[in-house]
C-alpha cells in the first residue's frame, strides 16, 4: 500500500479525540493497511489513526510474535490489572525515550479488519502498547504520563 507521513510532536492534531467508525469499508481498510506499512517502515510497536493524520479511532499493534499486527477499530478498554514501570517512545517523538507506568494486562473491546467484534488480553508489551495506543485516540500522549527526570533524547547514530 503507502508509507504515510507521521505527524509529530507539535502537531496539534494529536491531541484531538477521535472519531468512532460506524462502517469498515474499503476506505478503512486501506487506512488500517497504509498504517501497517507505515508502523513497520518505521520500525514501530504500534501507530493510531491520528499520527498519520486521521481522527478516527484506529490501532495497529505489531510486538513482533506470531499473532500480529493486530487491528483494533474503536478499541475499548474493559479490564486493566496490575502496573509496570516501562520505557516508552513514540514515532511522533523520534529519539525521545521515558520512563511510564503501564497496566501488566489489559483486555480491550475492538472491530477486527472485517468489522467483527472480538476482545484481546494484553500482558507486558502488549499491554503497554494497547493503553499507549488508545491513550492517543483520546488526544492522551505519553509525554503526558512520564515519570518526572526520565525523559532521554537519544541521537541516532550516522
Amino acid at each position: 500500500m503507502a508509507i504515510r507521513k507521521v505527524r509529530l510532536e507539535d502537531d496539534e492534531i494529536l491531541r484531538k479525540k477521535c472519531r468512532t467508525v460506524e462502517v469498515v469499508d474499503e476506505k478503512i481498510k486501506e487506512l488500517v493497511q497504509d498504517m501497517i506499512d507505515t508502523m513497520h517502515d518505521q520500525d514501530g510497536v504500534g501507530l493510531a489513526a491520528p499520527q498519520v493524520g486521521i481522527l478516527k479511532r484506529v490501532v495497529v499493534i505489531d510486538v513482533y510474535d506470531d499473532n500480529g499486527p493486530y487491528v483494533l477499530i474503536n478499541p475499548e478498554i474493559i479490564k486493566e490489572k496490575g502496573e509496570q514501570e516501562v520505557d516508552e517512545g513514540c514515532l511522533s517523538f523520534p529519539n525521545k525515550f521515558a520512563k511510564v507506568i503501564r497496566p501488566a494486562e489489559v483486555t480491550v473491546k475492538a472491530l477486527d479488519i472485517n468489522g467483527k467484534e472480538y476482545k484481546l488480553k494484553g500482558k507486558g508489551l502488549l499491554a503497554q502498547a494497547i493503553s499507549h495506543e488508545v491513550d492517543h485516540l483520546n488526544g492522551i500522549l505519553f509525554v503526558d504520563k512520564i515519570i518526572p527526570g526520565t525523559m532521554e533524547v537519544v541521537t541516532p547514530k550516522k
